[in-house]
C-alpha cells in the first residue's frame, strides 16, 4: 500500500469515527480467541485479613535477574505474555493502516536532523544533534561563538548498535573540559554503566562503573568522579568516589533507610558537592567542600519527618528551598556559608499559599525561581539587591520552563515556552537588560498552524468544593456538541504537575476530530503542594474522583458524551485508570493504561521491590497499618475488579521495568477479561525488550505511541457500534 492510500484509509477512518459509523472490520468471520490465564489460587494472610490471588504465579521469583537479562524469564510466563501479545496484534490488525499512517505523520512532524540550542560552558558550547534516519543523538561541542570546529563526544547510535535497547542517562563534561562522562542503560531496567572518555585521546579510560543509577557528579577540580550505587534490589544505597581516570573506589556515604532516594551534584558556584537524600515528604542534605573533594560529607540539617529542603550555594551564602515551618508551597531561605543548618536560615522569599516554588537557579548576580499556580508556570528573576521581575505569558494554558545555564558568571538565562497549540520556543534572556532573544522554534516539517487550534481552560467542580482545572486542545473546526470523541489524560501522584504543553504526536488524534483534555487533578502540584497533600494516603480517592468530575464536567458542557471518552494515564496514572475503570466504566469507550501500577496491595507489601519502601509515604504501609491496608484495598484496581460492563482496555508494560513490574498489567488483564460483561476486549502489550519508558530509539518510540493512539480511535469506533 502506498503512502497516499494509507492517508486516504486513515481519513476515511477518521470520518467514520467522528460520524459514529463503525470503521473497522475484522478479516474473516471468526474473532481472535483470547488466551485464558490459568488460575492457581494463593491465600495471603496479612494483619488478620485474607485475600486470594489467582495469578501470583505470573511474578517471576527471579525477577531481579530478569531485569538484567529478560531472556531469563520463566518459560510459562514468557509463553503467556507471547500469547497475549499475539491476541492483541490479531485484535488490532484492522488498525494496521491507521497505525502506519499515524507513525508516518508523527515522524513527518520531527525535524530529523534537528539539534539543540548550544549551551555555553567555559570556552565551549555543548549541544546534541540528530542525523536524518538516526534513532539516537550525537553529543557534541564546538568552540564558543563559532559555527564550525565540532567535536563529537558520543555517538549514541554506535553505542546502541546490536542492542535491543540503549538509553543514555546523565552526560557531563568535566569542569576542565578534558573528560566526558556518560551513563548507559542497555536493558530498560534503569541499571546504568558509567563511562569516562578522555577527550584529548578520544579513548575510554578506567573500567566502566556498573550497577549505578545514571546520576553522577564530577568534582570541581575534575579529578574525582562521584556516583550512586544500586543494590541487588535495584535501590540506591551508597555513594562512591574514585579518581576520574580510574582506580579504587571509596565509600563516601551509605544510606540505611531503604525508603530514601539519593542525588549528587555540584552547587551552582562550584563551591561544594551536595548529596541530597529524600523521599516524597522528608529530606536532608550533606556537603563536601569543592576544594577538598575527598573530605567526609557534613550534614547540613538532620532529616525531620514531613520537611523537605534543597541546598545550593550563592558565592557568599547558602540558598535553601524548603517547606519547613508550615511553608506548604515552599519558601526560599538564605544562610551563612559556615552555618547551613536550620538555625542559620533566614527567609529571603516568603511562602505564598497556592503558589508553589518549583525550583531555583543561581547565577553570580541573579536568583531565578520557577513558580506554579492554577496549573500555569511563571519565571521570576531577582537581583542580589532584591529587585524582582517576572517573565509571564498571557494565555489561558501554557508551559514555561527554566533551562538556566552551565555558566555561573553570566547575565544570560535560557527558558522555553510552549502551549498545547504552539510548538516550543527557546529564548535566551538577558536578566540585566530584560531583552529576550529567540534562539529556536520547534520546527514541524509537515506543517503546523497554531491558529487552526483552540486552547481552553475550564474548571470542574468536585462535590467537596474543589475546582479542578482542565486544559483543552481542539481543532477550530471540531464541533462542541457532544459528537466529538475525547481523550482525557490524567496522572495525579507524587506532587508531579501536568503541564499544558505542546505535543506534536497528539495532533494525530486532534486532527482526526478528537478533543484532547488534561485533567489537573489532586495528587499533583498543579495548584500548589497542598493540591498534592489533599490526595494521598487516606485521601487518595480524591485523585480518582477529580478525574471523574472532569469527565462529567466535559459532558455537562457538551464537550463530551458518556461512552465516547478514552481515559489515558501511565504508571501511577495507570493506577488512576484502573480505579476509574472500576468506579465509572460507563463513562469510557476505552481505557489506555501504560505501565499501570494496579496491583497496589501486593506491590506495597513486597519489600523486595525497589520502590516499595520509598512509596509508603505516598500510599501508606499495608504491612504494618491495618487502616492503610483497608483503604488501599478499597481502591486497588486489581483487587476491585468485579463483574460489570467494562469498556475496551489496553494495558502496556515492559519486561525489564523496575518501577511497574510486567506482572502488574499481566495480572490485571487476566482478572479483568473473565469479569467484563460488555463483550469489549481487554488487551495486553508487553514490550519484551524494554522497560518503563518504552522503546529507546526515537522512531521505535513513535511506533509505540501510534499503536496506542490507534487503539483510542478503534475503541471509540467500537464503543459507538456497541452503544448503537
Amino acid at each position: 500500500m502506498n503512502r497516499r492510500q494509507m492517508l486516504v484509509s486513515s481519513a476515511a477512518l477518521a470520518t467514520a469515527a467522528a460520524s459514529g459509523t463503525p470503521a473497522f472490520a475484522q478479516s474473516g468471520t471468526s474473532m481472535p480467541v483470547p488466551p485464558v490465564a490459568r488460575r492457581i489460587p494463593v491465600t495471603i494472610e496479612q494483619l488478620g485479613r485474607t485475600r486470594i490471588d489467582d495469578y501470583q504465579w505470573m511474578k517471576d521469583d527471579n525477577w531481579q535477574n530478569v531485569l538484567r537479562d529478560p531472556s531469563l524469564i520463566k518459560a510459562d510466563v514468557r509463553e503467556h505474555l507471547e500469547a497475549e501479545n499475539a491476541y492483541r496484534e490479531a485484535m488490532l490488525a484492522p488498525t494496521a493502516d491507521l497505525q502506519e499512517a499515524m507513525f508516518q505523520e508523527m515522524r513527518g512532524r520531527i525535524k530529523e536532523d534537528d539539534s539543540s540550542v548550544p549551551s555555553p560552558y567555559g570556552p565551549w558550547e555543548y549541544f546534541t544533534r540528530f542525523e536524518t534516519g538516526a534513532q539516537h543523538p550525537f553529543y557534541c561541542r564546538r568552540p564558543k561563538g563559532q559555527t564550525d570546529g565540532e567535536q563529537i563526544l558520543l555517538d549514541a547510535n554506535a553505542l546502541a548498535e546490536g542492542k535491543d535497547y540503549s538509553s543514555v542517562g546523565g552526560t557531563s563534561p568535566s569542569p576542565d573540559h578534558r573528560y566526558f562522562v556518560y551513563a548507559e542503560d542497555d536493558q530498560g531496567s534503569e541499571v546504568y554503566k558509567i563511562y569516562v572518555k578522555d577527550l584529548t585521546t578520544g579513548q575510554l579510560i578506567g573500567d566502566p562503573i556498573g550497577d549505578a543509577t545514571g546520576d553522577f557528579s564530577i568534582a570541581p577540580d575534575s579529578q574525582w568522579l562521584f556516583w550512586i550505587n544500586r543494590d541487588d534490589n535495584g535501590r540506591p544505597d551508597k555513594i562512591f568516589r574514585r579518581p576520574i581516570t580510574g582506580g579504587d573506589r571509596a565509600l563516601v556515604y551509605e544510606e540505611t533507610d531503604d525508603g530514601m532516594f539519593m542525588g549528587i551534584g555540584r552547587t551552582s558556584d562550584d563551591a561544594f558537592i551536595i548529596i541530597g537524600i529524600q523521599n516524597q515528604e522528608t529530606g536532608e542534605a550533606r556537603y563536601i567542600p569543592g576544594n577538598d573533594p575527598t573530605a567526609t560529607p557534613t550534614l547540613a540539617e538532620a532529616r525531620v519527618d514531613g520537611t523537605l529542603y534543597d541546598l545550593d550555594h550563592w558565592g557568599d551564602r547558602w540558598i535553601i528551598r524548603t517547606n519547613a515551618d508550615g511553608a506548604v508551597d515552599f519558601k526560599i531561605c538564605e544562610a551563612p556559608t559556615d552555618n547551613p543548618g536550620k538555625s542559620g536560615w533566614r527567609d529571603l522569599i516568603p511562602f505564598t499559599a497556592g503558589k508553589i516554588i518549583e525550583g531555583v537557579g543561581l547565577f553570580q548576580d541573579w536568583l531565578v525561581r520557577q513558580e506554579r499556580a492554577d496549573a500555569n508556570t511563571r519565571i521570576v528573576v531577582r537581583s542580589r539587591a532584591g529587585e524582582e521581575h517576572a517573565i509571564a505569558v498571557d494565555e489561558p494554558a501554557y508551559a514555561l520552563g527554566v533551562q538556566g545555564s552551565r555558566d555561573y558568571a553570566t547575565n544570560l538565562t535560557r527558558y522555553t515556552y510552549n502551549s498545547m497549540a504552539r510548538p516550543t520556543e527557546t529564548y535566551d534572556y538577558d536578566m540585566a537588560t530584560r531583552q529576550r532573544t529567540l534562539r529556536k522554534t520547534q520546527e514541524i516539517p509537515s506543517g503546523h498552524n497554531p491558529g487552526d487550534y483552540i486552547v481552553e481552560r475550564m474548571e470542574a467542580p468536585h462535590a467537596d468544593g474543589a475546582m479542578v482545572p482542565i486544559s483543552i486542545l481542539r481543532r477550530r473546526d471540531t464541533p462542541v456538541d457532544g459528537s466529538a470523541p475525547v481523550l482525557l489524560y490524567g496522572y495525579g501522584s507524587y506532587g508531579i504537575p501536568m503541564s499544558a504543553s505542546f505535543s506534536a504526536n497528539r495532533l494525530s488524534l486532534v486532527n482526526r476530530g478528537f478533543i484532547y483534555a488534561i485533567a489537573h487533578i489532586r495528587g499533583g502540584s498543579d495548584k500548589g503542594w497542598g493540591w498534592f497533600l489533599a490526595a494521598r494516603r487516606m485521601t487518595k480517592k480524591k485523585t480518582f474522583e477529580d478525574f471523574i468530575a472532569c469527565a462529567e464536567h466535559l459532558i455537562a458542557r457538551n464537550y463530551a458524551t458518556a461512552g465516547k471518552i478514552v481515559a489515558h494515564g501511565g504508571s501511577a496514572g495507570g493506577m488512576l485508570m484502573g480505579a476509574v475503570n472500576n468506579m465509572r466504566p460507563d463513562l469510557w469507550a476505552g481505557v489506555l493504561a501504560n505501565v499501570p501500577f494496579v496491583d497496589v496491595i501486593n506491590t506495597m507489601s513486597d519489600t523486595s521491590l525497589p520502590l516499595t519502601p520509598p512509596e509508603w509515604p505516598e500510599w501508606g504501609n499495608p504491612i504494618e497499618d491495618a487502616d492503610a491496608y483497608d483503604y488501599m484495598m478499597s481502591y486497588s484496581p486489581y483487587d476491585q475488579v468485579e463483574a460489570k460492563a467494562y469498556p475496551a482496555v489496553l494495558a502496556t508494560g515492559g519486561l525489564s521495568d523496575p518501577r511497574v513490574t510486567y506482572w502488574e498489567p499481566e495480572k490485571w488483564v487476566a482478572r479483568l477479561r473473565p469479569a467484563t460483561t460488555s463483550g469489549n476486549p481487554v488487551l495486553l502489550k508487553i514490550n519484551m525488550t524494554a522497560g518503563h519508558f518504552a522503546s529507546s530509539g526515537r522512531f521505535d518510540y513513535l511506533r509505540d505511541i501510534a499503536h496506542d493512539y490507534a487503539f483510542c480511535v478503534w475503541a471509540i469506533a467500537r464503543g459507538w457500534e456497541h452503544h448503537h
